[in-house]
């Protein structure tokens, strides 16, 4: 005899659980991959993960995307604290809360933000702000009381980005966490958490791409397609892909470039390549790279007068960039953004809302799905090319 449940009556068992155990949360030990210094491998090893203190959630990781700022750590291009668990972009469930949370409860399928919403600095009350005060980018490896909530072989491992996904269990702040719709598949939307809503928002929050509008974007990995998908949804009429990979133009095309070039074909420089391919009509220019050079090309390459350009790309830091101010003082708007501009906890649940109604396809994105021990044959895939995203599930 078959015993049929619902899925709210075995969510309802799951919070009935989470509950319990946030009212008994003690230390759980757990899998993380864990970087005890740069330039090696990640070590899956056993660590303690502490309860969550007051404004604290702590969450059981579902599944995590592989992005290219992680691997900055591991070459020594961001900075940050050793030992550390690095990862930013995952779906989890809250498994138990400290005292004073509200926004969350046990049970509750939710994101995990690298860029907090603390709803009261100047940026989060700012409606064009979005750099929360909270924010972790200079690698403070630390929650919000200067403590860590991880420990392996008797030794402090270090917060990365207000995340660390990249572990069976985490533990961030209440700021840091935004709930999602339960019906939302962990291993898709896990993207909205970081590269998808980066390159998207650039293209409808930063840059406000309008209707009929010709837009350029330099570099076509994952953050890049997405930018792509913000501008077909904001209603461009014509998409330029660039990247110096011809292997990378089909994908572009697939999510809604118009054409796709590379620097390669021809000797002139790209900006005037670009002028006269669109009778000198460009009106936003992406730089998705995160080279100093590029980010000139983009600038020079929007409309002299009334165009935009947006990095979207993180430069690389302790560098500075050399420009002919002429670009700017004839009219050209020169912006950047962090997360596309997006307010996290309010704009992640939208995304997400919106993508369960199929207003954009995340599969174009994710090229692998790997189980959690085989992270580094994922940055692997990184590396080499092979992948735009790579997917870890647990």
């Amino acid at each position: 005899m078959k015993c049929l449940v619902s899925r709210h009556t075995v969510r309802e068992t799951l919070g009935t659980v989470f509950q319990r155990m946030s009212v008994e949360a003690g230390v759980i030990k757990c899998k993380a991959a864990v970087l005890w210094e740069q330039k090696q491998p990640f070590s899956i090893e056993e660590i303690e993960v502490a309860p969550p203190k007051t404004k604290e959630v702590r969450i059981k990781i579902l599944a995590t995307g592989i992005c290219r700022t992680d691997d900055h750590v591991i070459k020594g291009t961001m900075v940050s604290k050793f030992p550390v668990i690095v990862g930013h972009e995952a779906t989890g469930i809250v498994e138990s809360i400290g005292e004073g949370v509200t926004t969350v409860q046990p049970g509750d399928k939710v994101i995990p933000l690298f860029l907090p919403q603390c709803r009261e600095c100047n940026a989060c009350r700012n409606p064009d702000g979005n750099l929360c005060i909270r924010s972790d980018i200079t690698g403070r490896g630390v929650l919000a009381d200067g403590t860590t909530r991880f420990t392996c072989k008797g030794k402090p491992v270090y917060h990365f980005m207000n995340t660390s996904t990249f572990t069976e269990y985490t533990v961030v702040d209440e700021s840091s966490v935004a709930k999602i719709d339960d019906a939302a598949p962990p291993e898709k939307v896990c993207l909205i958490g970081c590269g998808f809503s980066t390159g998207y928002g650039a293209a409808v929050k930063t840059g406000k791409v309008k209707p009929g509008s010709t837009c350029i974007v330099f570099g076509l990995g994952g953050v890049g397609l997405s930018v792509i998908m913000g501008c077909k949804s904001a209603g461009a009429s014509r998409i330029i892909g660039i990247d110096l990979n011809k292997d990378k133009f089909e994908k572009a095309m697939a999510v809604g470039a118009t054409e796709c070039i590379s620097p390669k074909d021809s000797t002139k420089p790209i900006s005037e390549v670009l002028s006269e391919m669109t009778g000198n009509n460009v009106g936003y220019t992406f730089e998705v790279i995160g080279r100093l050079e590029t980010m000139i090309d983009a600038l020079a390459s929007c409309h002299m007068n009334y165009g935009t350009s947006v990095v979207v790309g993180a430069p690389p830091s302790a560098k500075m960039l050399t420009y002919d101010p002429m670009l700017l003082f004839t009219g050209r708007t020169w912006k950047g953004c962090v997360f596309g501009g997006l307010k996290s906890r309010d704009d992640v649940p939208k995304l997400v809302t919106e993508f369960l109604a199929k207003k954009f396809d995340l599969d174009q994105l994710i090229t692998h799905v790997l189980p959690f021990k085989k992270i580094n044959e994922g940055f692997e895939l990184l590396n080499s090319g092979q992948s735009i995203r790579t997917v870890l599930t647990f």
